[in-house]
Order: structure tokens, then C-alpha cells, then sequence
């Protein structure tokens, strides 16, 4: 499953796109029409948006506070450490006292963005705390598309089924691991929105999370498992239970082998992918419901 950033994504720096336009001719590279320079500002890197863009010329400076070119946030290319070349130059460029945080970054982007956000991929690090995803809940009604956080405090894990209800219109949703309130997540997602069709989650996946997917997703389109601790039982519940999924990818899972049955069963969807997934683990030993239960391969 690929959202929130695209192939055709630009990491152009402003300077490029300076040279890019005066290559056209005689015609003045801060002269460009509003729409013209919006629709090339919304394909860049947000660092660049933030950082480099806005200081080259005035009109270039208007142009980028379109809220159209905060649309797609993706955080994940960012390094928020002080030290980093971003937050180094964003200080520099903003005039801050204090060291950049994610927070703020965030704050900064989603005040530019006016409430059109719709595709919003969190940082990985634990510099993302319960706080930015509830201020992000109600910045941005119309999200579509969601990748949340890395290694969230139990507390706050606890309360993403809570956040996730308010996205009325959420398509996507990508957790790099499973949560502890997956079950409740799912519940709330099959109840609010009714547009949803691809979820991205790695984890233990039981026996009442494969049937929490099959009752409350049935809609699902693509469903991405990879690197999950996966039963053929629990697959085959997935399967049987969503049976509009045009892709499945369950690449390096461990507890199942793609065999003969499964492979007839999910012959009906489009993509299927499990390249590495085996029932053994690297020292050999065939794995079980015991360790399923006592959450052996759990992150």
C-alpha cells in the first residue's frame, strides 16, 4: 500500500526551480502567475516548502502559503534533532529563541494548510506525543490518509480508537506496529468510515484480530501484514472474511507458508505477495498457538 507521499513527488530545491524557469526565456522567473508557481510548490518536499521556498522572492512567498501546497504532510523526511541541516536552517529562517520541536513543525504546518490536509504521515520517533494527534484530529476534518507513530506510550495507544472516529472520511491507515487497542481501532473505523479500503499494520496478528478485520472491514481493498506473526488459520480468516481485496501482502510473515489452499483462495485477488513468510523460525522450530498466546514475536 503506498500513500501520503507519491513517486512524483519533487525534492527540488528552490534554486532548481529558479533555473528551471529562466531556462524558459526572457520571461522574469518572480514573474510567474500565482496558479503556475502553486501547482509546482504543492509537488516539493515540506522542508523545502518551509525553509527554502518562502524566502526567495515575495511572490514565491505568497505562493507558498497556499493551503493547497500543505496538503500531503509527510514528516518522515524531517529530522527534528537540533542539530539537523532542517532545524538548523528553519531556526535560522524563523528567528526562533529555542530548538525546533516535531510539535511545533506540526503546529506551523497545519495553521498553513487551513484544514485541506488529507494525506499525513506522522514521524517515526517518539518525538510525537498524544497531543500532536489530537491537535491533528481537529486541523484536519478531511484527512483521507493516515500513517501514525511509532512506539506510542500505552496511555496514548490507548486512545487512537478515540482519534480515529473523528476522521469521517479516512481511506488509509498505516501503523507500523499493532496497538494494544487494535480491536477497539478497527470497531471504530468500521463504524465512522465508510469510505475506508487499505490498512498497513505489523504485529501479532491473533485470532480475534483477524475476525475484528473480517467483521468490521469487509470492504477492505488493500491489507498489508508484512513482517507479522501470521497463523494459516488467522490468514484464512482474513481471506474469507474480505472478500474485496484487490491486493494482500503478507511478505516475511512468520507462521504460515503459502500453500496449495491458500494460494486457490486468494487466486480472486488481484495482488497477492508473501515472499519470505515460512512457518519456521530462523532456528528451526515450527511455531504455535502457545507462542501466539503468550505474545512471543509481539513488538
Amino acid at each position: 500500500m503506498v500513500f501520503v507521499s507519491s513517486p512524483s513527488l519533487s525534492h527540488l530545491s528552490s534554486n532548481m526551480l529558479k533555473a528551471a524557469v529562466e531556462e524558459e526565456g526572457d520571461r522574469r522567473w518572480d514573474e510567474m502567475q500565482a496558479d503556475c508557481l502553486i501547482n509546482i510548490f504543492r509537488r516539493l518536499a515540506i522542508g523545502d516548502l518551509a525553509v527554502a521556498v518562502p524566502f526567495v522572492c515575495k511572490s514565491w512567498y505568497r505562493a507558498s502559503l497556499d493551503p493547497s501546497c500543505w496538503r500531503r504532510l509527510n514528516f518522515r523526511s524531517l529530522d527534528f534533532t537540533p542539530w539537523s541541516p532542517f532545524s538548523r536552517a528553519f531556526a535560522l529562517r524563523y528567528r526562533l529563541h529555542s530548538p525546533l520541536s516535531f510539535s511545533a513543525f506540526l503546529r506551523f504546518a497545519l495553521h498553513r494548510s487551513r484544514g485541506v490536509v488529507d494525506q499525513l504521515a506522522f514521524p517515526l520517533s517518539s518525538a510525537v506525543s498524544i497531543h500532536d494527534l489530537a491537535y491533528a484530529s481537529v486541523k484536519c476534518p478531511r484527512l483521507k490518509a493516515l500513517a501514525l507513530p511509532d512506539n506510542l506510550m500505552l496511555e496514548d495507544d490507548l486512545r487512537i480508537p478515540e482519534l480515529v472516529r473523528r476522521w469521517k472520511d479516512l481511506e488509509h491507515l498505516e501503523m507500523e506496529t499493532k496497538p494494544s487497542s487494535f480491536l477497539e481501532a478497527v470497531a471504530e473505523i468500521g463504524r465512522n468510515c465508510p469510505r475506508f479500503v487499505g490498512l498497513k499494520v505489523r504485529g501479532l496478528i491473533g485470532r480475534e484480530d483477524a475476525k475484528a478485520l473480517a467483521r468490521c472491514l469487509p470492504e477492505l481493498k488493500h491489507l498489508e501484514l508484512s513482517k507479522s506473526y501470521l497463523t494459516k488459520d488467522e490468514l484464512l480468516v482474513v481471506i474469507g472474511g474480505c472478500r474485496k481485496l484487490e491486493t494482500l501482502t503478507v511478505k516475511d510473515c512468520l507462521g504460515f507458508q503459502a500453500d496449495d489452499e491458500i494460494l486457490k483462495l486468494v487466486s480472486r485477488i488481484e495482488r497477492f505477495e508473501h515472499e519470505g513468510s515460512t512457518l519456521l523460525d530462523d532456528y528451526g522450530y515450527e511455531t504455535d498457538e502457545s507462542e501466539q498466546q503468550t505474545g512471543f514475536f509481539h513488538r
